[in-house]
């Protein structure tokens, strides 16, 4: 007699055995029917080679042993390869919006299957031929486990990206555990590429050459309007997940599924990689010149028609800045764009008037560019009048430390261009002190142009004498404060730091209100 044989006759009187579900290496779960209760429940079985004489009372004690998988949890197992059709087609409707909204529409061709399947009479037919439908287009396949442990498996969906661009593809759900959470796509490859700052003087490289190579990859689980940002908690439905690439060729990424903490299944299950093929994107030139037909720099806010900004911040390094929206370009400079329509925002500081165009990005746009003329509404200059920013900085603040510690002066230079200011005062501070103070030349920058002067100076703040408020000292020649050889040896009181300055013919003042007054 079989193992299930026997198992029917032992619990004949409370429970009728009707079908295998799955077998693992230490037992087998079975549908039965609860004949007490009149409810399905899943029971866990030890396999046979484990005990060798059967009786009920040991099959009792087995079910007893398992009842914290039988429920509530095994009627969660029961309903898997059963879903319920109505609410799963409420959801597909949504998915189809929600595609057409991120420009990757289905066809009508599987717009008109999706519906006749939803039409069918048996809900298990119905629900096999959605599968068969969306299924191709599935990048990943999730699995949620009765113990809402998250697995990964690769999906049939050809993985193929485009480079500086997002392209949408759906993730298969099965979810055992009825979990409710939000789950969220995650790679290595989709890392930042640079660390936040911390304030620190002086950092050591958190971000190598090689890890910022290595973060080609970004990731977003699409969970807006029509869809919802949390699972549903059916046993079978379909997410979106955004993906977008730096780089172009062939690139490599484990990607993988997380509901929380402490959700991965164990082993390597919870992530699988996936080769792509990444294809070229395309430059667009921008020309950008004065009233006067001078060439010049301005900031460039380009977005798509979901809305999302390009270059992908999460990606951005010098000399394009993470923290902000814009780009800036120099007239004749390029940036690289996917296939698609884009609207571009042109702009140079509080000055000028912004234009905004639309561009087409297309297979027959080889050599496609933007020609901006700007145009003033008002010239201070003229009136004696000039725009200048006595207070940036190039490191900490909303700067990274790492891969490098802030920025480059050429980079900051860029950024006063693209703003129309006349003059930029680069102060040097706490954050990334050591690495900054090399940029110091005790005169205007040799970036500098007839137009627009750039100098590096210093602020105390991050300094001993900090909570007696932050000082600007701004035109000195000489930026180390006497006998001192490091931040902490510089005095723990302002009056000494402002005479100081003074000496040297500097411009001294209180930047701001310091620690410790109000």
């Amino acid at each position: 007699m079989t193992l299930p044989e026997r198992l029917a006759v032992a619990l004949a009187d409370r429970y009728r055995l009707d079908r295998e579900l799955g077998a693992g290496g230490m037992a087998t779960v079975y549908l039965a029917h609860d004949l007490r209760h009149d409810r399905e429940v899943a029971l866990k079985v030890p396999r046979s080679e484990l005990f060798t004489d059967l009786t009920r009372r040991q099959a009792v004690a087995t079910l007893l042993r398992c009842a914290a998988f039988a429920y509530p949890l095994g009627r969660r197992v029961l309903a898997v390869g059963r879903p319920d059709l109505q609410p799963l087609v409420a959801q597909i409707k949504r998915l189809i919006e929600a595609m057409d909204f991120l420009g990757e529409p289905f066809s009508g061709a599987e717009r008109a299957r999706l519906a006749t399947a939803a039409a069918l009479a048996d809900e298990a037919r119905a629900v096999a031929e959605i599968q068969q439908i969306l299924d191709p287009r599935c990048l990943l396949m999730v699995r949620i486990n009765p113990e809402s442990r998250v697995s990964t498996e690769r999906g049939p969906a050809a993985a193929r990206l485009v480079e500086q661009g997002w392209r949408a593809f759906l993730v298969k759900v099965r979810n055992e555990a009825g979990v409710t959470g939000v789950l969220a796509a995650d790679s290595p490859q989709a890392r930042p590429v640079y660390r936040p700052g911390t304030g620190l003087a002086m950092v050591p490289r958190t971000v190598s050459p090689a890890d910022v190579a290595d973060r080609w990859l970004d990731l977003d689980t699409f969970g807006q309007k029509p869809m919802e940002p949390a699972l549903s908690g059916l046993d079978l439905e379909y997410r979106i997940v955004l993906l977008y690439s730096r780089d172009r060729g062939r690139r490599e990424a484990s990607i993988g599924a997380v509901l929380g903490a402490a959700t991965a299944d164990i082993g390597f299950r919870n992530r699988t990689s996936v080769l792509f093929q990444i294809d070229p994107s395309r430059d667009l030139r921008l020309g950008v010149r004065e009233e006067n037909g001078r060439r010049t720099t301005a900031s460039f806010l380009i977005k798509d028609k979901v809305g999302r900004v390009y270059p992908a911040r999460s990606k951005r390094l010098a000399p394009d800045f993470f923290f902000q929206d814009q780009v800036y370009r120099a007239d004749g400079e390029t940036i690289r764009l996917p296939e698609g329509e884009f609207t571009v925002t042109c702009g140079r500081g509080p000055e000028y008037l912004p234009e905004t165009r639309t561009v087409t990005i297309d297979s027959a746009s080889v050599s496609a560019g933007l020609d901006f003329r700007l145009r003033r509404w008002i010239d201070p200059a003229k009136h004696g009048w000039y725009s200048g920013d006595h207070h940036i900085h190039a490191a900490g603040c909303s700067h990274y430390e790492s891969p490098t510690e802030g920025v480059r002066p050429e980079d900051m230079m860029r950024h006063v261009l693209g703003e129309a200011l006349s003059v930029g005062s680069v102060l040097n501070w706490g954050p990334g002190y050591y690495y900054q103070r090399q940029f110091f030349e005790a005169r205007e920058s040799a970036l500098s142009t007839g137009t627009t002067r750039l100098r590096y100076d210093l602020e105390v703040s991050g300094f001993p004498s900090s909570h007696c408020g932050h000082l600007v000292l701004l035109q000195l020649r000489d930026q180390d404060y006497p006998d001192t050889r490091q931040i902490e040896d510089w005095p723990s009181w302002d009056l000494p730091i402002l005479k100081w300055a003074k000496a040297q013919g500097a411009v001294a003042g209180f930047a701001h209100s310091g620690l410790g007054l109000r």
